[in-house]
């Protein structure tokens, strides 16, 4: 109890009188914490251990059959996994990048069952509802090539390298497309639809002005072009920009690269087609429910090791998993 309320409060002075209120007598806050920065050591160490397990090189005579690590809640049809980055403040370090993956199961529904919109229709009122469910975790402070192995782990816990469809939604950093085609060269690399639609907006405002109706005129043709799955027009209608000017700011000047780097990614109208996510919001979400939460706090930051400590155990108890990770660190604690 007093480990899950350390995970769960917004602080250990409120994780603390939540324990006294769920089960009487008495508890500090700094009792609360040693316990629960204790747990999460022990979490850690755990998944340092299976993450060597799953990417040490295959010995000679193994069945690739054999899995490397014990499968929980595995996906047995369509799936998506999306990556991202938050930041936390690290004592005597400053603000550091969380890393963390979101691995869901993807429902397709009938276009019917698609919430109508408040604020009128739709583009995807005619598209299938992909709905994204069953969300698991890993977080971490971690170089990018950390993540990966960490990412993987997760990945076979889930099943994804043996799911028919496997889509991967991102913001586009070169980081998260290059250790997702590593660990899962099967996924279906699909570009976040908000930030391509942010970038357009992003060149309107600055070439044509915040307010300017020709300019919200201009975006919204290339959007609807982009939507339809003609890049190369988008392209065509930022070259004649002429961006690669130096009163443009960098964002700006790079966008027509950006959408020509991005051109395999932003094939819309083909993953909407085939009833693929085009949206990472799950993997923001999941960056302000496990990370930010509970991550972000007044003062001067979290130690690296009891912050990392925290991140492997708010990974599992928002994975669905806290009972289970539980059971396997008595062990140790005995």
């Amino acid at each position: 109890v007093a480990t899950r309320q350390g995970l769960m409060a917004k602080s250990f002075d409120l994780a603390a009188e939540a324990y006294v209120d769920a089960v009487g007598g008495s508890m500090s806050s700094d009792s609360l914490r040693r316990i629960t920065e204790g747990w999460g050591r022990m979490v850690e160490e755990q998944r340092q251990v299976v993450a060597e397990q799953a990417n040490a090189p295959a010995q000679k005579g193994a069945s690739p059959q054999e899995r490397r690590v014990v499968e929980v809640r595995p996906i047995a049809g369509q799936a998506n996994l999306s990556t991202d980055g938050g930041m936390v403040l690290v004592r005597d370090e400053g603000w550091k990048e969380v890393k963390l993956t979101t691995i869901s199961e993807v429902e397709v529904r009938p276009a019917e069952e698609r919430p109508e919109k408040e604020d009128g229709a739709s583009r995807r009122a005619e598209d299938p509802l992909a709905k994204l469910k069953e969300h698991s975790y890993q977080a971490g402070l971690w170089q990018a090539d950390t993540m990966a192995r960490h990412q993987y782990v997760e990945g076979l816990r889930r099943g994804i390298d043996r799911c028919p469809r496997l889509s991967s939604v991102n913001d586009g950093a070169p980081w998260i497309e290059r250790i997702t085609s590593l660990n899962f060269p099967e996924a279906v690399q699909i570009l976040d639809w908000r930030h391509a639609k942010g970038k357009l907006w992003t060149v309107s405002k600055a070439v044509f002005g915040e307010q300017s109706p020709e300019g919200k005129g201009w975006v919204e043709e290339r959007i609807n072009h982009l939507w339809a799955g003609e890049i190369t027009k988008v392209e065509a209608a930022l070259e004649e920009l002429d961006l690669d000017q130096k009163r443009w700011p960098d964002e700006v000047r790079q966008a027509p690269g950006y959408f020509e780097g991005n051109r395999k990614r932003m094939r819309y109208d083909e993953f909407r087609a085939e009833s693929y996510p085009i949206g990472s919001g799950t993997v923001e979400s999941g960056i302000n429910t496990v990370v930010h939460h509970r991550m972000k706090r007044p003062g001067r930051g979290w130690e690296r090791s009891k912050g990392q400590a925290m991140l492997a155990g708010l990974s599992e108890l928002h994975s669905g998993r806290f009972e289970q990770a539980w059971k396997d660190t008595l062990p140790s604690a005995a």
